[in-house]
């Protein structure tokens, strides 16, 4: 049987601790010489930012990180990135990596059970076997929806009817049967109703929680819109999903991640 030569590839890597990004890149340069590390990012967001700008081959992805977790980023991934978990997650999340087929590195990151990883992304990037897009990003969807905060079920707790909004002096009760959608904004959260726009500072990971998931549906790793203002659905020439709501000008765009939730409509 012929060897096939290590393929070239490109990497991210993102984790807040800069030794531990260190250690990672230096092991990946003596397992994977022709592996070129394209960003070394310190928190989600700017994960999130550079593999949407350089669309990696491989994201190493720490999954408990600032801002946004590496689970978070995954999330909003739109381009054919490769996922590898760096995690120093319990056993039972591990169950749900293996079963999932998602790779992960556990912290601390050792040589030999990053050489598995290694030798797993370069057959396939082999061009000769290459792993198929969709039943790698069905793959993904499954995991993120089991490990996510929100995504499983709410474990009873009450549903919120309003959200606070602090403007000046004054703070604004609104009720979440008016609310279009919440995006997530740097350090807020806007909150968009027909009449008007508010900043809240409850994370979109925290307001999963909160809100009743058969109302608003995650369609990116930032948005939650509430689908009872859906108005109609849109494709663009590459096959992308856009949302127009009633009341709203403009459209929100869905992540590949989540377009399964629309199939029906």
């Amino acid at each position: 049987m012929t060897e096939h030569p290590a393929p070239a590839a490109t990497a991210l890597l993102a984790d807040d601790e800069p030794h531990l990004n260190r250690v990672l890149q230096d092991r990946l340069r003596e397992l994977w010489p022709a592996l070129r590390i394209v960003a070394v990012a310190a928190n989600g967001a700017e994960a999130a930012e550079q593999i949407a700008r350089l669309q990696p081959d491989i994201a190493f992805l720490d999954i408990q990180m600032p801002g946004l977790s590496g689970l978070e980023v995954a999330q909003g991934i739109e381009g054919l990135t490769r996922v590898v978990f760096v995690t120093a997650y319990d056993q039972h999340a591990l169950e749900a990596f293996e079963q999932e087929a998602v790779d992960y590195v556990l912290k601390p990151v050792r040589a030999e059970r990053l050489q598995k990883t290694v030798e797993r992304l370069q057959r396939a990037l082999t061009p000769e076997a290459p792993e198929p897009a969709a039943a790698r990003d069905d793959q993904l969807h499954r995991l993120l929806r089991q490990l996510l905060p929100g995504a499983a079920a709410l474990g009873g707790k009450p549903l919120l009817r309003h959200l606070r909004a602090n403007q000046g002096q004054l703070t604004h009760q609104i009720p979440v049967e008016d609310i279009l959608y919440c995006q997530a904004d740097d350090k807020y959260t806007v909150v968009r109703t027909a009449a008007s726009e508010f900043l809240i500072r409850t994370p979109i990971s925290e307001l999963l929680t909160q809100l009743d998931p058969q109302r608003f549906w995650q369609v990116h790793r930032a948005t939650l819109v509430n689908v009872d203002h859906l108005q109609c659905t849109r494709r663009d020439g590459n096959g992308k999903l856009f949302l127009r709501l009633q009341g709203l000008d403009g459209e929100l765009a869905v992540s590949r991640a989540y377009v399964h939730l629309f199939k029906a409509m």
